[in-house]
């Protein structure tokens, strides 16, 4: 016995902890005095003084059997074990413990509750299995929810599911109103009546994106989610409407880019769809003048179609200059690069871009002529602004292809061409008759060296494969831009890279989580895979497609010997 004991003041000024799940299981469904008689007693477990059952019922004003009785009841509840009836001494035992013998159920408590549901499943033709019936009156001892709430559970599932009522579902649904807190029967009501009001809106969400299937449980928290994010219920209609066809996560999609631009209202989703739909239409109209494949179209608007459309230029004007660009063999990026060049020349509206649309294509048909007097002459801005430089000189067209046809035996028959016609703009000839026998250009050619015609070539040459192997980077870029663009392809991507660093860490401190580190890996790389299988793309799309791939349009290869392809070239 110890030394030392708290006296009855220092006990008074005490505290009794009650479990919780006391409180919330069985504190609802107790009698009064059951309720009373355990506090009371787990209240002299902390008294050191003595104090018997007699004392105890006398204290309580009940009778002793009825004392002994409420005991049994929740030893029963196994939350106290009996050890001796004569003279009563009871130990408590945690509320959670998984000890003591089945509690039992008495028949008389759930008499009216059994007539009840057997009424329900009689009306919706099904028959639950005797284990069943006592997995569901163990639900209702081992939970607060009321006899009459359980039953309205019972009878929501057996309008919904039908013939397909189950006993599983049932409790699933009960367990879920229980984990919100709604025990009784008006909360369970009030439940319904949203959950019917959100069924409708889910029925009329699937009926604008072609879904032809009835609600599922997790799709109600895609509406709880918009709810708790401020979205009105109009702003996510107007994206259904606007998909047409998809699913709820594609439609989350695009409810997140309402939230990005804070457009949650109906009227402000209305016009950013509207926006977003001119966006997309003006890039697939882009893409096909141009020639270019687009998957994904989001990218595009943003980085180009976005700012395009804010700086005044409609879809008409693009289309036309995607028209020639694809002439000059452009692509979004080099469009991109033209329109900020036309866009500093003051270049906007549409009778502007149609005058410099038609400028170009006169160049154009000038270029043709050329090329068909000095053979290969590669099309590009570059040559397009000497030929208007040219113009500019007060040169005629004939003018032009007479240098021309001088320059066709060039190594370099434009850089040629510049200085046969900067020498006759210098001495003022503007006509063919005028031009004299020889001129400095003219010497000039006659008396180049072999090692200044060889590094012209190569120059010339060099040049080439720097601009074929940078155009097959760049397309490998958009590529690599695009998919990044797509969330699962990114974090498998992330997921890769860092279990690369952990498995190479592993291998030299710790072997042992190896087998573990390279599984992840490998599940990593397969839902990469299955993102690009998605997209309709491959792992080899993400790498350049080089025109030559023995020397990747170096003109050399791995050894510092020539390609075939540079004599070719």
């Amino acid at each position: 016995m110890s030394f030392s004991s708290f006296s009855k003041d220092f006990n008074a000024n005490m505290y009794t902890s009650v479990e919780n799940q006391f409180i919330t299981k069985y504190l609802p469904q107790a009698e009064g005095d059951a309720v009373r008689v355990y506090l009371y007693g787990l209240y002299l477990c902390a008294c050191k003084q003595e104090f018997d059952a007699h004392a105890a019922a006398a204290m309580l004003k009940i009778p002793y059997d009825r004392l002994l009785e409420i005991f049994g009841f929740w030893e029963d509840c196994d939350l106290v074990r009996i050890l001796s009836r004569e003279p009563l001494f009871v130990e408590y035992l945690p509320v959670n413990a998984a000890i003591g013998r089945p509690k039992s159920i008495r028949p008389e408590k759930y008499a009216q509750f059994n007539k009840e549901l057997y009424k329900l499943l009689q009306k919706a033709g099904k028959d639950f299995k005797p284990y069943e019936m006592q997995r569901i009156l163990e639900f209702l001892e081992n939970n607060p929810m009321e006899q009459q709430a359980f039953l309205l559970v019972v009878e929501y599932c057996a309008k919904k599911d039908g013939d397909r009522l189950s006993c599983a579902h049932v409790l699933n649904k009960a367990n879920k109103l229980c984990a919100d807190h709604k025990f009784t029967y008006e909360q369970v009501e009030q439940s319904f009546a949203d959950f019917n009001n959100r069924e409708k809106e889910l029925a009329q969400l699937y009926n604008l994106l072609g879904i032809y299937k009835k609600p599922q449980e997790n799709d109600y928290q895609y509406l709880e989610n918009w709810t708790r994010r401020g979205v009105e219920w109009g702003a996510v209609l107007a994206c259904a409407k606007t998909l047409k066809k998809g699913t709820l996560s594609t439609l989350d999609s695009l409810v997140d880019e309402l939230c990005e631009k804070d457009a949650k209202t109906r009227a402000a989703a209305v016009d950013y769809l509207a926006l977003r739909e001119e966006q997309t239409q003006t890039v697939f109209k882009v893409a096909r003048k141009l020639g270019v494949k687009v998957q994904n179209p989001r990218p595009y608007c943003e980085e180009y179609a976005e700012k395009w459309l804010e700086r005044g230029y409609d879809g008409d004007s693009l289309t036309l200059l995607a028209a020639l660009g694809l002439k000059l063999g452009y692509g979004f990026e080099e469009l991109d690069a033209l329109l900020e060049k036309l866009y500093r020349e003051g270049v906007v509206d549409g009778a502007g871009i149609s005058a410099y649309c038609a400028s170009q294509d006169k160049q154009l048909r000038l270029l043709q002529k050329i090329q068909n007097v000095c053979g290969v002459v590669r099309k590009t801005q570059t040559v397009l602004d000497m030929l208007a430089a040219w113009q500019s000189w007060n040169f005629s067209d004939a003018m032009i292809l007479e240098a021309a046809s001088r320059s066709a035996n060039a190594t370099a028959p434009i850089p040629y061409m510049n200085k046969l016609l900067s020498e006759w703009k210098r001495l003022g000839v503007f006509q063919a008759s005028e031009i004299p026998e020889r001129s400095v250009a003219a010497t000039q050619k006659e008396y180049r060296s072999e090692a200044a015609l060889a590094a012209d070539s190569r120059s010339e040459r060099e040049n080439f494969y720097a601009k074929r192997r940078a155009r097959a980077l760049a397309n490998a870029e958009r590529v690599r831009k695009t998919i990044e663009q797509d969330r699962e392809y990114t974090r498998a991507e992330t997921a890769i890279r860092k279990g690369e660093i952990a498995l190479a860490k592993a291998e030299f401190y710790e072997p042992q989580n190896v087998p573990s580190i390279r599984a992840a890996l490998e599940q990593a790389r397969a839902e990469r895979s299955a993102a690009l299988q998605r997209l309709r793309l491959s792992e080899s799309d993400l790498q350049p497609k080089f025109f030559c791939t023995k020397c990747s349009d170096t003109g050399y290869l791995p050894d510092g010997k020539l390609c075939d392809c540079y004599q070719k070239a």
